[in-house]
């Protein structure tokens, strides 16, 4: 049975830190990214990690400050956000494809969770 559940949101003061986390259970040999979406706007791309884990691609808007990783034993997927602004608030995304990870609607994806950091 494949799963893909994304977990780990909460409120968090700016500068603080959260570990997202995707339980993506029967997507071994799926590349997994994480995508958010603020209110009012459009999903953007966060992060994506190949299916091995060794390969990691970041947005700009987070590169330096979050990391993807992935635990092949526990099928689950981790994203570290560190030194979180304002700006980051939004609905967390993890989802699963094949090749990469372009946010097509036609991919694999869980239900978000929410992160909500305070100025």
């Amino acid at each position: 049975e494949v799963q893909l559940q994304a977990s780990g949101g909460g409120l968090v003061q700016a500068g603080g830190s959260l570990r997202l986390s995707c339980a993506a259970s029967g997507f071994d040999d799926y590349v997994i990214g994480w995508f958010r979406q603020a209110p009012g706007k459009e999903r953007e791309g966060v992060s994506c990690i190949s299916s091995s884990g060794d390969i990691t691609f970041y947005s700009d808007l987070v590169k330096g400050r979050f990391t993807t990783s992935r635990d092949k034993i526990k099928n689950t997927v981790y994203l570290q956000m560190n030194t979180l602004k304002p700006e980051d608030t939004a609905i967390y995304y993890c989802s699963a494809a094949l090749y990469y990870c372009s946010g097509s609607p036609d991919d694999y994806w869980g239900q978000g969770t929410q992160v909500t950091v305070s100025s």
